[in-house]
């Protein structure tokens, strides 16, 4: 067993890839603020490729926090010098590389030393990677909330912000100050148009107290939209002791992924970029059809069959693909109801594209959890699933399934599976929706009701009606037997 770290290198070499590039010779240029599994198995490998050719060393990686679980995170990482071991997991084969984009962690709390981070002209991006709730929507009208607690509490207090949005635009305020330029702001977050909801974030929190820093922001500083992708678990115990096992490396947080992954970037970069595009990144002018193929047909076919998985007590992800009915139910909608509202995509068949979700779905290596893809439905139904919902009432399609993903989602959230199993608090909102579900058994119209996940489409006759009759035959026989009936017709 080999502990991780630079000076291990050498020994671990002969059990995983290793950087080519070392550490001396880098630079740091990138500022990321939330050091996730996602962000080292994206970003981090994706600057680790592009290091490994000799390129742009330049632009490393400072993490930071801005979370309090964020300082067990940083205290693991720099035990090991800041080296990741990645598992990259196919459906035939499993490999392991150590990356070493990050060469600093910033704990939560530091704010001066984070702002003065930002404010070095070294630092030319900031990126960020907070999850799909973190941006401070208003889920009734899908902007930016001016009356979120956090963005009052930092308006404020401008020069002691607490939150993300709140310290990148303090950074960019001192560097407005200085006379430097400001650094690009790139969410890598699974967001429709990640860059247009973070400029927004950032500029409406600004327009609170300093309208002209507001207008700066808007005009001066960049934002691309990008497309992420690539399943990454959570790790546990599992992955640690499988790290062990299979590759002999002792790493506090090892991350396993698939072998898959896909960025697609606006080329909006206010100083300068790494040349990603030399290992894999595509960067577009326009990145929305992507986004919606992307979301639509990856983070919604997750959605539908992960509430199906979860009251059919089912653990992992490919065992629910492994599940005939969850299958089926999958395709039907997916190619009924889902891709027919995915507008065209430069160079990609769609059908091709939907082959290759299923067989990422299907991996079982990943160890993806039912439960991970059942998190945060209330943040996550309203941007992968309501959307295809809107736009086939309105050409007059089907609605079927995913009215019953909806009800699923709904009994799911009662709390309880079909067996009677108690399924954990799994939402921010857990509470109310609980609650909701309760008395949507007996008037549905009480879930359709909330205005901040269902908008117009909850007062639709149409969808009303199959949702109706959905959520009943769930509660009363059960998912299995409400598919199967479904996919009679």
């Amino acid at each position: 067993m080999t502990k991780l770290s630079l000076a291990n290198l050498p020994k671990i070499a002969a059990k995983a890839q290793v950087p080519k590039y070392k550490r001396a010779a880098q630079k740091a240029g990138i500022q990321h603020i939330g050091v996730g599994n996602f962000h080292r198995a994206h970003l981090g490998v994706y600057l680790d490729d592009l290091f490994n050719t000799g390129l742009d060393l330049d632009w490393s990686i400072i993490g930071a926090g801005v979370m309090p679980s964020d300082a067990v995170m940083r205290e693991k990482l720099k035990e090991q010098d800041y080296l990741t071991t990645i598992v990259e997991q196919d459906n035939e084969v499993s490999h392991a590389r150590v990356t070493g984009p990050m060469v600093d962690f910033i704990p939560p709390g530091a704010r001066e030393a984070l702002i003065a981070a930002m404010t070095d002209p070294a630092i030319r991006i900031v990126s960020l990677t907070v999850t799909e709730g973190g941006y401070m929507i208003d889920p009734a009208t899908g902007k930016f909330d001016p009356n979120h607690p956090a963005i009052r509490k930092d308006a404020a207090n401008p020069q002691a912000p607490e939150s993300v949005f709140g310290l990148i635009l303090l950074g960019l305020a001192r560097r407005k100050a200085k006379g430097l330029a400001p650094f690009t702001v790139m969410s890598c977050d699974n967001v429709p148009h990640n860059g247009v909801v973070t400029r927004n974030a950032i500029a409406g929190l600004a327009r609170l107290y300093d309208p002209a820093l507001a207008d700066w922001v808007m005009a001066s500083v960049a934002f691309p939209n990008g497309m992420v992708d690539r399943i990454t678990p959570a790790t546990s115990d599992r992955e640690r002791e499988m790290t062990r096992s299979m590759f002999g490396i002792e790493d506090n947080w090892p991350v396993f992924c698939e072998e898959f992954k896909q960025w697609v970037v606006e080329d909006r970069f206010s100083m300068g970029r790494p040349q990603l595009e030399k290992v894999g990144v595509t960067f577009v002018d326009d990145v929305t059809p992507y986004e919606h193929m992307k979301i639509r047909i990856l983070n919604g076919g997750h959605a539908i069959i992960a509430y199906a998985g979860g009251l059919m007590d089912i653990h992992f992800v490919h065992e629910a693909m492994e599940n005939p009915l969850i299958r089926a139910f999958l395709d039907k909608v997916e190619k009924e109801e889902v891709i027919p509202t995915v507008p065209p995509v430069p160079n990609t068949d769609l059908g091709d594209y939907y082959k290759l979700i299923v067989r990422r779905f299907s991996n079982p290596k990943i160890g993806d959890t039912i439960r991970r893809l059942c998190l945060d439905g209330s943040n996550r139904q309203p941007k992968f699933i309501v959307p295809p919902i809107a736009e086939q009432l309105k050409s007059g399609g089907s609605i079927a399934g995913l009215a019953l993903e909806s009800a699923l989602w709904c009994r799911y959230c009662a709390g309880t599976t079909d067996s009677g199993k108690v399924i954990e608090p799994n939402d921010p909102n857990w509470a109310k929706l609980q609650e909701l579900a309760k008395a949507a058994r007996g008037n549905p119209d009480v879930w359709l009701g909330m205005q901040d996940i269902y908008g117009h489409v909850g007062k639709d006759p149409r969808f009303r009606d199959a949702f109706h009759k959905a959520l009943s035959a769930v509660w009363k026989n059960g998912a299995a037997a409400t598919i199967e009936a479904y996919l009679k017709g």
